[in-house]
């Protein structure tokens, strides 16, 4: 992916943590991850609500996005995560979709913060 913002144009929430971008189809499938939240996987508690408000957020509205580090906890850049979609903080009007999903505890922040 050969920029760092870009806009994921007619976007679907493939689960509470994961964005379908029609032009970006050849980029991991059209997926993006969104950036340092992590929501229930299929078929675990919250995973259809945490779609749903992720959904709701996006539905009809621009989404902007701008690629991160897909594991901070590494010394260099990565990329992408393990499945190979690029991740990144997206945004609809200004709001970051993953700092939203957290405050509405529909996700937990990621990684997880060690405790001294």
């Amino acid at each position: 992916m050969p920029y760092l913002s870009f806009l994921c144009a007619a976007a679907l929430a493939v689960d509470g943590d994961t964005l379908r971008c029609a032009n970006l189809s050849a980029e991991a499938n059209g997926r993006v991850r969104l950036a340092r939240i992590d929501a229930p996987e299929r078929g675990e508690p919250g995973y259809e609500e945490a779609t749903r408000a992720l959904t709701t957020m996006i539905e009809g509205r621009e989404v902007r996005c701008e690629l991160v580090d897909a594991d901070p906890r590494t010394k260099h850049f990565e990329e992408r995560d393990p499945y190979g979609r690029p991740v990144a903080r997206c945004t609809v009007d200004g709001r970051d979709l993953g700092q939203v999903l957290i405050e509405m505890e529909m996700a937990k922040p990621w990684p997880k913060v060690r405790r001294k």
